[in-house]
This record gives C-alpha cells, structure tokens and sequence, in this order.
C-alpha cells in the first residue's frame, strides 16, 4: 500500500524545525532525505528512522521493530530503518532530535562505505 499524501504532508510538516527534507517516492513507499543521504523511510502511513546497534536499542525499548519486507522467492529481511514510537508523532521536538540521530547515523554510514 503506498504512502498516502496527507501522510507525507503531516511528517513533513513535523519535520520543520529539522530543516530542509525532501521526500521521494520508492518501491510503493517513500524515503526521506537531507544533505544527499535517506535518513527516513515511509511505509504503509508509518515512519521508519535510521538506526545503529546503539540507536536501534531506543526502539526497542519502546517496543518498536525494524522495517521488514519480503522479496520474491525469499525469506523476510530486516533493514536498518525502525519504526517510531507513537508518542513521536504527538511530540515533533522530541522527533526532531530521534531525526537528528537518525541523520547522523545515515551520514556516517554513507561515510564508511566510502
């Protein structure tokens, strides 16, 4: 199911103290970009952020799972994108800083495989 438009606008909309984002469409979803490097993803009307081994434990302590699909003739595979907690969504200050982290993440991975 692709991401709907009002739920592109409302996470770009608390997206706005984290500054410029673009937003582009992919594989029936979106991935969220600043400073060149997806930092985010939106599947099915959820936000899914990047995460490391450090982050990815913020997640999960909120009970929150990695992104998982399942391609063709294969078995489930997980990436490094996490869903956001709910309560996110009702605090963009507080998503603004998880974004953050995310971003951080994301550039020095694009960094290492330089």
């Amino acid at each position: 199911m692709p991401v709907s438009a009002a739920y592109r606008s409302f996470i770009q909309d608390l997206l706005a103290d984290f500054g410029p984002v673009s937003i582009r469409h992919m594989f029936g979803g979106a991935g969220i970009y600043a400073d060149g490097v997806m930092f985010a993803i939106l599947a099915e009307d959820t936000l899914y952020l990047k995460a490391d081994e450090v982050s990815a434990r913020a997640f999960a302590a909120e009970g929150k799972g990695p992104f998982t699909y399942r391609p063709k003739g294969r078995g489930q595979v997980a990436l490094s994108y996490w869903e956001v907690p709910e309560r996110l969504l009702d605090d963009p200050d507080e998503l603004v800083i998880w974004a953050r982290r995310a971003h951080a993440i994301a550039l020095a991975a694009k960094a290492d495989k330089r």
